[in-house]
């Protein structure tokens, strides 16, 4: 494209945001390389089962349960990370507690939802 410089485009990248992801990824891959996500994973596996239909109902637990509370924090869920990168660099900083305030009040609403929705699934005869 003509009249596009380079430099332009690199200003608005979420430096911070990409930086903190690379460190994460950094920290999941050497857990995965000395076998921790393994190891965590064979214990809930032990700790679940997967044949009874109610293990079928923890495991959707699980899995809520490590996606809804990321709603809580501010480092919870990449979302959360971006938007407060974005709201930073609109001249709106939020703070990690001040996000946290809010954030704990959603995660326990959804959470409280789909502990709901899995009693009604899986319990209520």
């Amino acid at each position: 494209m003509v009249g596009l410089e380079p430099h332009k485009f690199l200003e608005e990248v979420e430096w911070s945001t990409l930086v903190f992801f690379m460190g994460l990824f950094v920290m999941v891959g050497a857990l995965v390389e000395v076998g921790i996500v393994g190891r965590l994973g064979g214990a809930i596996t032990s700790a679940v089962g997967d044949s009874t239909p109610g293990a079928q109902a923890l495991w959707w637990a699980l899995a809520l349960g490590a996606d809804l509370c990321g709603n809580a924090t501010a480092v919870g869920a990449s979302a959360n990370v971006v938007r407060l990168g974005i709201a930073a660099r609109h001249g709106h900083p939020i703070s990690f507690w001040h996000f946290t305030r809010y954030g704990l009040v959603v995660a326990t609403v959804t959470i409280t939802v789909a502990w709901g929705y899995l009693w009604l699934r899986y319990y209520a005869a």
